[in-house]
């Protein structure tokens, strides 16, 4: 079992010597990094031994242990009894033996994505990196190779920044599901073991529910952060839900000012994305998971969304949102000073589907036409507008939008304006409402002077011209993607 006493006292030591200190107080100093925010679009990567089953969702490995459900019938019928094949028997068949990092990191600079984030350790506790704190690692068991250590070297190549994503916390009660008749998760369980601890699963809304995570499982959360920051010196941490639980709280404090000190001492810098409130505000980046907000925030924030819609890992029945919808949530995102994290999910060969490819390959398509919109920019003084609502919060990105030509997002870049139109106008006519001169009642709208608008992706010079109902704008190009309006203001 691997003896925590030594790197719990170098993490002390860390912050103590420091500029940053676990309390929320310090920790409120934090800014974002330029980089980040001059990014806009990231790739998340979910891969693991979940990809292996390719059933139901990353979940299996929960799930396949719930009595009665999908995940638990399948495996009986497909594998067996839980007693003689259980999850950890996955991991010899999680060979990824097709894995070619240069290769992913070819697709996803393609795709116009300009940091990376593989998930480093999901719920199940397999660690996708070499570790020193247990051998349940892809470099000893499954690939036996340093998946994350690769990936951040080949992407660095590409000059995408790395980052990485712990699921860890969720542990405590992921596998807790298995106790509760005969299967291969039994106890005694000790730390260091691959199931460990599994407990009862608890009410994922109550802060404090019990049984409340151990100062030892906490501790060995915190140690494996760390470990995946001095190791890999990430750019993002990436932490997943339930980290807002109240026990989890003061250990937060600890890793951020941990991960915030290395940054600074190796002259670097950091970011850390979390949800539910779980960081005070200010000391980190909010995120909200598969949706977006529906106004324009005065801070920096980060979706996270799949180009699956009931998977974030590969199934062999995953449903594909089309890139143009990706494409109109980017602009959308972009415009109230987000960014955006999209994930695929490989094979358990290594090889990713040709539905994620084709998607990846669209999106970055448009962004080398339309990318000056995006990267770099700013927000204006209004996000846009249009008739579309947006759901605001989470898990709302399967409600299909519908855009219309008439639904605006707007950037500004270069001194220049952007106008995205999120859907190309069958007539060639568009009408920019927020762009009109001042009415006859003498209502503010827009005071400034335009002298020149092109059409991102086209030759052409559009006809246009102003009056009280709006900026009129005339153009023959066409897209099944948003159009963009390069407009120059005087």
């Amino acid at each position: 079992m691997y003896n925590m006493t030594p790197y719990l006292e170098t993490i002390d030591d860390v912050i103590v010597r420091g500029p940053y200190r676990d309390t929320w107080e310090s920790l409120s100093r934090y800014q974002v990094p330029e980089w980040y925010r001059k990014a806009k679009f990231g790739i998340f990567i979910h891969w693991g031994i979940y990809s292996v089953p390719a059933f139901g969702s990353e979940w299996y490995s929960r799930n396949m242990y719930v009595k009665d459900s999908g995940e638990y019938k399948h495996h009986i019928e497909t594998y067996g009894k839980h007693t003689e094949f259980g999850y950890k028997d996955f991991i010899p068949m999680f060979t990824a033996d097709k894995f070619d990092p240069e290769a992913w990191a070819e697709l996803f600079a393609q795709a116009g994505a300009k940091y990376v984030v593989p998930v480093a350790e999901h719920h199940d506790g397999f660690q996708m990196y070499k570790s020193e704190i247990s051998h349940w690692n892809a470099f000893e068991m499954g690939p036996k190779r340093d998946v994350l250590g690769e990936l951040k070297e080949s992407c660095g190549k590409k000059g995408m920044q790395v980052g990485a994503s712990s699921h860890r916390v969720e542990h405590w009660f992921f596998m807790g599901h298995g106790r509760e008749y005969d299967s291969d998760i039994k106890e005694p369980m000790e730390r260091g073991d691959f199931y460990w601890p599994a407990m009862p699963e608890p009410n994922h809304q109550d802060l404090f529910s019990e049984p409340v995570p151990t100062e030892e499982f906490l501790q060995d959360w915190l140690v494996r952060c760390c470990e995946l920051v001095d190791r890999y010196q990430p750019k993002i941490v990436y932490f997943d839900w339930w980290i807002q639980h109240s026990a989890v709280r003061p250990w937060l404090r600890k890793f951020a000012a941990y991960y915030y000190n290395r940054a600074a001492e190796w002259g670097s810098d950091a970011v850390i994305n979390y949800k539910h409130d779980a960081f005070v505000f200010g000391s980190a980046v909010p995120d909200v998971e598969r949706g977006q907000f529906a106004d324009v925030k005065p801070y920096f924030w980060q979706t996270d969304t799949a180009i699956a819609l009931n998977s974030w890992g590969y199934t062999e029945h995953n449903d594909f949102r089309p890139a143009r919808d990706i494409i109109c949530d980017l602009a959308d995102i972009v415009s109230k000073n987000g960014c955006l994290l999209l994930n695929v999910g490989p094979k358990p060969d290594g090889t990713i589907s040709e539905e994620d490819r084709a998607v990846l390959l669209k999106i970055g398509q448009w962004l080398k036409v339309n990318g000056e919109a995006i990267y770099d920019s700013s927000i204006w003084r209004k996000y846009g507008e249009g008739p579309t609502q947006i759901v605001e919060g989470q898990f709302s990105d399967g409600i299909r939008k519908n855009f219309t030509s008439r639904d605006f997002r707007f950037t500004t870049a270069g001194g220049y304006l952007y106008a995205i139109a999120l859907k190309c106008s069958d007539s060639g006519e568009y009408l920019i409402r927020s762009l009109g001169e001042q009415d006859a009642s003498r209502v503010a709208n827009f005071h400034g002077i335009i002298s020149d608008i092109r059409v991102l992706g086209s030759d052409e010079k559009p006809e246009w011209n102003r009056d009280e109902e709006g900026l009129h704008i005339r153009s023959s190009f066409r897209s099944d993607c948003p159009v963009t309006f390069k407009i120059k203001v005087n």
